[in-house]
C-alpha cells in the first residue's frame, strides 16, 4: 500500500515539473522562453494564409488614407479661401500660411545666432582657472557673449560639461578646464 501512494507521489511531482511548452493543446504556439520559436509550430498555409489577411488590411488601409487625404485636400481648399477673403492676414499682422519645412512653434528662419567659437570652447576658456557650477557656467558663457535662444540652455551646458574630455568634474555639479 505504501508503495501505491509513493508512486502517486512520483505522478504529481512530474506533472508539475513539465515544461510549459509539453503541457500545451496541439495548435499552440510555443512561447521563445520555452525553447520553442515562435513560428515553429505554425503550418505553411497558415503563414500563407495570414499574410494574405495582412494584404488585404494594407489595402483597406490605403484607400482609408486615401479618403482621408481627399478630405484634408478639400479643407485645405476651404482654409485658402477663407484666408484669401481677408486679404492674405490674420489678426495681429501674422502671415496667412506656415512657412514651408517649418513646424508650427519654431522660430522662423534667420533668428539662429552665430557665435564666433561653439559652446564647448566657449565653456572651456570661461572655465579656465576658475571651478563653477552648471548654472553659473551657463550664465558665465552668456555674460561672455554667447548667444542661444534654447529655452533649455542650462541642459545643453550640463550635456556639454560631461562630454568635452578638456572639462574635469570636480565635485558634484561643479566643474573646472583642465
Amino acid at each position: 500500500m505504501a508503495k501505491k501512494k509513493s508512486v502517486k507521489r512520483r505522478t504529481k511531482r512530474t506533472s508539475k515539473t513539465m515544461s510549459k511548452s509539453q503541457g500545451k493543446a496541439p495548435g499552440k504556439r510555443a512561447s521563445p522562453r520555452a525553447g520553442g520559436t515562435a513560428l515553429g509550430g505554425v503550418s505553411t498555409q497558415a503563414l500563407a494564409a495570414e499574410l494574405r489577411r495582412r494584404e488585404r488590411d494594407i489595402a483597406k488601409l490605403e484607400t482609408k488614407r486615401e479618403k482621408l487625404l481627399d478630405q484634408v485636400d478639400q479643407v485645405d481648399a476651404e482654409i485658402g479661401a477663407l484666408r484669401q477673403a481677408l486679404g492674405g492676414a490674420l489678426p495681429g499682422g501674422r502671415s496667412a500660411g506656415r512657412t514651408a519645412g517649418r513646424r508650427p512653434g519654431r522660430p522662423a528662419a534667420g533668428k539662429r545666432f552665430r557665435n564666433a567659437s561653439n559652446l564647448a570652447d566657449a565653456l572651456h576658456a570661461v572655465l579656465r582657472g576658475k571651478q563653477m557650477g552648471v548654472t553659473e557656467a551657463a550664465e558665465a558663457v552668456q555674460a561672455a557673449g554667447y548667444q542661444t535662444t534654447a529655452a533649455n540652455f542650462r541642459v545643453i551646458v550640463n550635456q556639454t560639461l560631461l562630454k568635452d574630455k578638456r572639462i574635469k568634474k570636480v565635485s558634484r555639479g561643479v566643474y573646472t578646464a583642465a
